[in-house]
């Protein structure tokens, strides 16, 4: 049965329903881009404890270590918040669910050259959420290649079971999950240029590539999201924000997951 699509085409969302991931190009124009640059130029320059803790000192041999990921900007800054909750992102992400779509999470990641990747995962391992499941919305700011560092995405699991990772290889991931791809399908790269945003469920197997590029950041930023249906999802994650900032909370899931334990905070 067709649904009501606001902004999406009916190709798209059967390419999303089948693939388990859509590239939208363009949703965010130049200016927006530039504004975000200038956010997290600003947020890079010193630590925000909780949220942003670089090494400062000149003398890191890990890039991750001067440029580790931004958790939740959106709790400290509000220009994180209004990209969080960006009309245009939540418009696609209604006609993706089918139904309002709830900011849980925001992230940035600056991803310097050299950089490790990030190995394959499943998001909704961490988020928890029930029932329905997580979307992210995944944001180029940088132009994103195999050079330095773009996605790695693997067609079709988004309907996939989750699965208990595996210890990832530490040379080239910066966290330590894995989890295997099926024999059937294989990691494909997400090419994008500046302001677009790939959604994918989050049961979809994905990861990045390391930056092998000898002087481009790959910078993007993320947030994870969730249907308005839901009514659990991991305490990492509360509270959720509506489309106008209004603030809620769902119930803790007390789900470990596959692996029977209570998973830390990792997106």
């Amino acid at each position: 049965m067709t649904r009501s699509l606001n902004v999406l085409t009916d190709e798209q969302l059967a390419s999303f329903e089948q693939e388990g991931y859509l590239i939208v190009r363009g949703v965010w124009s130049e200016a927006e881009v530039n504004e975000i640059k200038r956010t997290f130029e600003a947020i890079g320059a010193q630590p925000v404890p909780g949220y942003f803790e670089p090494d400062l000192s000149g003398t890191a041999d890990d890039p991750l270590k001067r440029y580790p990921r931004v958790m939740h900007p959106h709790r400290f800054n509000e220009v994180s918040k209004k990209y969080m909750l960006h009309p245009g992102v939540l418009a696609i992400l209604e006609d993706l669910y089918g139904e309002e779509a709830l900011a849980a999470q925001s992230m940035f990641y600056y991803k310097p050259p050299g950089s490790r990747g990030q190995a394959l995962h499943q998001d909704n391992f961490y988020l928890k959420v029930e029932p329905g499941n997580c979307i992210a919305a995944w944001a180029a700011i940088d132009r994103c290649d195999e050079d330095n560092g773009c996605m790695l995405l693997v067609p079709k699991t988004n309907t996939y079971d989750i699965v208990c990772p595996e210890v990832s290889d530490s040379r080239e991931s910066f966290t330590t999950h894995y989890v295997k791809p099926p024999k059937e399908e294989k990691p494909i790269p997400a090419v994008m240029e500046p302001g677009d945003i790939l959604f994918f469920n989050g049961n979809l197997i994905h990861g990045s590539y390391r930056n092998k590029s000898k002087d481009r950041f790959r910078r993007a930023f993320i947030s994870h999201y969730a249907n308005v249906g839901a009514t659990k999802i991991s305490h990492w994650y509360n509270p959720l924000y509506r489309a106008d900032g209004t603030e809620l909370t769902l119930d803790t899931n007390p789900d470990g997951g596959p692996c029977g334990i209570e998973t830390p905070a990792y997106h």
